[in-house]
């Protein structure tokens, strides 16, 4: 996302203005739908006519539709108003083995979800991709289809417009942004799998921490960034790579090159290889482990209980790196999290150098669930005025006074 300055207002133009306004206004209605224009003043600060010329204008645009009507014990009964539910996006989640794509609202509800297996080569998926997301376009000709969100298991450089690194997937860089653009004509962000689950617990869980991390655990492992406020991504877009940092250099290849990074030891296919199968084997999947766990097989939950200090062992890099104030897991081991769990929360507060540990808790969705509307996010937040990365301080505008400039209405920065 785009690391937007509200500080200057000797550069702040009228337009500047109108779009803060919009934005705080769109997102007040996205946070606490169904709300009246009355409501909307009072939230905001800005004047009733204000918010109604801007009402207006969202309504004309389709993003915000009426709702229900209010009751009041006298006087005009309010109209509330809510985020349109037919604005749509498409959701792709790119994975080793099998992908996932489906249709959502902009409130992150799925209308539509499809498991297809990953094609070989990026030109097949280019191929495979496209035809679905056609076909479930075409399906659902009341939507108006915002755009494309795609989530990878690696790193997407934006200013190359190429994933450059995705291990797991065993691809050569690749683009898969401009193809999918010129058959869908919808445009398309891509994201890593890490990054959006960030975005994710930002825009639909609502974590107010400044300084979090989501550590996505699956074939790989990925972390997140969001340090200030803002999400991190750095130079080609690689920032969050510590599942590639070596914790023994004379153990195991990974998919990178390296011997013995974090995620051979910690990731779902180190647990499985744990357990005494392989990948190739046709023995049992993490699924399958994470059943038979369930289940009291013992094999099966020492293999997860290794996976678990394993995850710890890596999380003292994080710390000492990052010293985040909240830590997100993602991953289908979070079903055993109050096995795990506390392994991993032990394993945190031991790294903690300075101050008290960070809030360590699973995603609240299915993995699957919290990558795909990242995607949500990923598509929509420029409508929004990129309201991810401003949150927290459009969060303490929303109580300041306004001022007028020029005869335009703007909350004072």
């Amino acid at each position: 996302m785009r690391r937007s300055s509200l500080h200057s207002e000797q550069r702040a133009t009228s337009e500047t203005a109108r779009g803060i306004n919009r934005a705080i206004v769109l997102n007040l209605v996205r946070r606490r739908q169904p709300i009246s224009r009355a409501d909307l003043a009072r939230a905001s600060g800005l004047q009733p006519s204000t918010v109604s010329l801007i009402t207006a204008q969202l309504l004309r645009e389709k993003w915000v539709v009426y709702g229900c009507v209010g009751r009041l014990p006298r006087g005009r009964r309010p109209t509330f108003l809510q985020l349109n539910d037919r604005r749509a996006i498409v959701a792709l989640d790119l994975r080793p083995a099998n992908s996932t794509v489906a249709v959502a609202d902009v409130n992150g509800n799925f209308l539509e979800r499809q498991s297809i297996p990953t094609p070989d080569t990026p030109d097949a998926a280019v191929k495979v991709f496209s035809d679905r997301i056609l076909r479930m376009v075409a399906d659902h000709p009341e939507l108006l289809f915002e755009g494309i969100g795609v989530v990878i298991p690696g790193r997407y450089d934006e200013k190359r417009g190429r994933v450059v690194f995705a291990p797991n997937l065993k691809w050569p860089e690749f683009d898969l942004k401009a193809p999918l653009e010129k058959v869908t004509r919808l445009p398309v962000r891509m994201e890593n799998a890490a990054n959006a689950c960030v975005l994710a617990e930002v825009w639909f869980a609502q974590s107010t921490a400044r300084n979090l991390v989501a550590v996505t655990v699956s074939e790989g492992i990925g972390v997140g960034i969001f340090v200030d406020g803002h999400l991190l991504h750095a130079a080609n877009g690689m920032a969050g790579e510590f599942g590639h940092i070596p914790l023994d250099p004379t153990g195991p290849v990974c998919g990178c090159g390296a011997r013995g990074c974090w995620e051979v030891y910690a990731s779902n296919w180190a647990a499985v290889r744990f357990y005494g199968a392989s990948k190739r084997s046709g023995g049992p999947t993490f699924q399958d482990l994470l059943a038979l766990a369930e289940g009291g097989d013992q094999k099966a939950l020492r293999a997860l209980d290794h996976m678990a200090h394993e995850i710890g062992r890596g999380m003292r890099m994080v710390i000492a790196a990052l010293s985040p104030e909240e830590i997100v897991f993602v991953g289908e081991f979070t079903r055993l999290w109050s096995q795990m769990g506390p392994v991993i929360e032990r394993a945190v507060k031991q790294s903690v150098l300075v101050g008290n540990s960070p809030l360590v808790r699973p995603a609240p969705a299915e993995p699957s669930v919290a990558r795909l509307r990242g995607t949500v996010a990923m598509v929509v937040q420029e409508h929004f005025g990129s309201a991810v990365d401003r949150r927290p301080r459009i969060a303490k505008l929303l109580h300041k006074p306004t001022v007028q400039r020029r005869g335009v209405e703007v909350m004072s920065l």
